[in-house]
């Protein structure tokens, strides 16, 4: 990020590459006005489909930087020197949630106050890339907080000081000067060592470290990335809702999932890791009790059995025992769909080697070979998403299919990019599930480093939609389970999007094995617990509709 020079009395403004301010300005005056502007960039608030509301409508645009200013600023408060803090109308921040909210009341006929003249403008027109810039908001990489404490005294002595002032112009960042030293904190240099797909040059996970504004806005993918790597689009579409924490109420009909058709042809067969370990834990899960003739023991009495022992016992012969029926947990009763997150972080190098989306997907294949070795009914799906219009399934596998060289090919040829609806895509899932399972018992594994965030979709919004996803699926009888395996993710922050349903951090997938059958049991008798009082709450409802219409 480059702070440069523009003509005298223009006020600042950014292209999404540079900042542009007066070069006859105090510095106190740029270091706030790169901090707003930079803020807006860290915040979300010049994302493409915002920006594309604001092209060619100035009294718009002022309005909507009179109030995603104050927001953008508290998002980023952690990371910004006294003198932008000071900026913060914290009345007209508390009112705004997302970039969204601060265009819907922008656009209505409320009076609202001209932006203060620091804030600078915004150039819509002239925004260049910047669904890729990395956000303010993460401090995995900005250094300890000593350090950070450190750079903000810095900068704020600088701020009030009258000795002669380092030339913001001279430098961009990773060199001197303290609007440099603060972009290269904000911002990072990930991008100079960048080695995952586009989209990934930033940390997208929470960390020890992180501060409680880590899990505001990070950006994970370029808008374009996706990857080659899927044809056109299947006619299967469809709408769901998506839960506004800060409303305490859904919006209807928000997120569209759409399925494609994944171009087997572009990747290479995927290797199968050893599965043996995994069919051992998962022999005696999701079984049901099948009624068994001719048996040596049992509650009622085999009749065929019976007459033949008769005609044994009068021929002289000896005569055979088994003659009871019983019931036995014997039939295969479960369809498992297992859903892989390849979005942008994904990307990211892993904890032991390799990337997350290495380990994900080979532990995903391990599991999905598992269990169709095993006779259960098995899909495997992926997702990512490109805003709530765009959430894109892919389907690797899916119920009826079986698992071919085909197969093995639509899973090499995943790459991660974009973004991660996580909400959308797990109701996406459990619909799937009962439509196409077949089966009583039915279980959702989701493969995912946790990090819930897409185009107004971050933060605590992300966090609460994925739990409430989650809560819906249990209360209508889906068992769920969440895995992780091979990222950085903050256990709390993993708790935070996944709430109560069964989950788990691995390092390396080999250790699926040594946890997958409790997992699955401690999530299949929860759901088997919510199924059995949701349906007495059904039978209830109907059975009082019923004394209604007689009455």
């Amino acid at each position: 990020m480059n702070v440069s020079p523009v003509e005298v009395g223009v006020p600042a403004w950014t292209d999404g590459v540079s900042i542009f301010v007066d070069p006859n300005a105090s510095a106190r005056d740029v270091l706030c006005s790169v901090s707003v502007q930079a803020s807006l960039l860290g915040s979300g608030s010049l994302f493409p489909d915002v920006a594309a509301r604001l092209v060619r409508h100035a009294t718009l645009t002022r309005r909507y930087l009179a109030l995603e200013g104050h927001r953008a600023l508290l998002v980023q408060e952690d990371v910004l020197p006294a003198a932008a803090r000071a900026l913060i109308d914290p009345g007209v921040a508390a009112r705004i949630r997302s970039p969204a909210d601060s265009l819907a009341l922008a656009a209505s006929r409320e009076p609202i106050a001209e932006p203060p003249g620091i804030f600078g403008t915004i150039r819509p027109g002239r925004l260049r890339s910047v669904e890729a810039r990395p956000a303010l908001g993460v401090t995995a990489q900005h250094g300890t907080r000593q350090e950070r404490d450190a750079l903000l005294r810095e900068l704020e002595h600088d701020d009030d000081s009258d000795a002669t002032v380092v030339d913001p112009f001279s430098t961009s960042v990773g060199r001197g000067g303290s609007i440099g030293r603060l972009l290269k904190k904000a911002f990072g240099d990930a991008r100079s060592r960048a080695t995952g797909p586009p989209g990934v040059e930033r940390a997208t996970r929470w960390s020890k470290r992180s501060t409680p504004r880590a899990s505001n806005p990070v950006v994970t993918a370029a808008a374009a990335a996706l990857h080659g790597d899927v044809g056109a689009a299947d006619h299967r579409q469809r709408k769901y809702p998506e839960w506004d924490v800060y409303r305490r109420r859904y919006r209807p009909d928000w997120c569209t999932a759409i399925e494609i058709t994944t171009r087997a042809e572009n990747g290479r067969s995927s290797a199968l890791p050893e599965s043996h370990a995994l069919r051992r834990p998962l022999a005696r899960l999701g079984l049901d009790l099948e009624r068994r003739r001719r048996q040596l023991q049992g509650d009622d009495i085999d009749i065929d059995a019976a007459v033949e022992v008769c005609v044994q016992v009068a021929a002289g012969s000896v005569p055979d025992e088994a003659m009871y029926v019983d019931s036995i947990r014997s039939r295969r009763d479960l369809a498992v769909l297992v859903l892989l997150d390849v979005s942008g972080s994904a990307g990211e190098p892993g904890a032991t080697g390799g990337t997350v989306h290495e380990h994900q997907r080979t532990a995903a294949a391990g599991l999905t070979a598992a269990l169709h070795d095993l006779g259960d009914r098995v899909a495997l799906y992926a997702f990512r998403s490109q805003g709530r219009a765009a959430v894109h399934f892919l389907p690797v596998k899916r119920f009826d299919d079986g698992f071919d060289a085909l197969v093995r090919r639509r899973l090499g040829a995943l790459v991660p990019g974009a973004y991660t609806r996580l909400g959308a895509a797990i109701r996406h899932s459990t619909s799937v599930l009962e439509a196409d399972g077949g089966t009583s018992r039915r279980l959702l594994v989701v493969f995912s480093d946790g990090f819930a965030y897409d185009h107004g979709y971050e933060g605590t919004y992300g966090e609460a939609d994925a739990r409430r996803a989650l809560a819906e699926a249990r209360r209508r009888g889906t068992a769920c389970l969440c895995i992780s395996v091979g990222a950085k993710t903050d256990p709390a922050a993993l708790r935070r999007v996944f709430g109560t349903a069964a989950h788990a951090t691995l390092t390396r997938e080999e250790q699926l094995a040594s946890v997958v059958g409790p997992l699955f049991r401690a999530a299949l008798s929860t759901a088997d617990i919510q199924r059995r009082a949701w349906q007495r709450t059904e039978r209830t409802r109907e059975r009082l509709d019923v004394d209604r219409r007689t009455a």
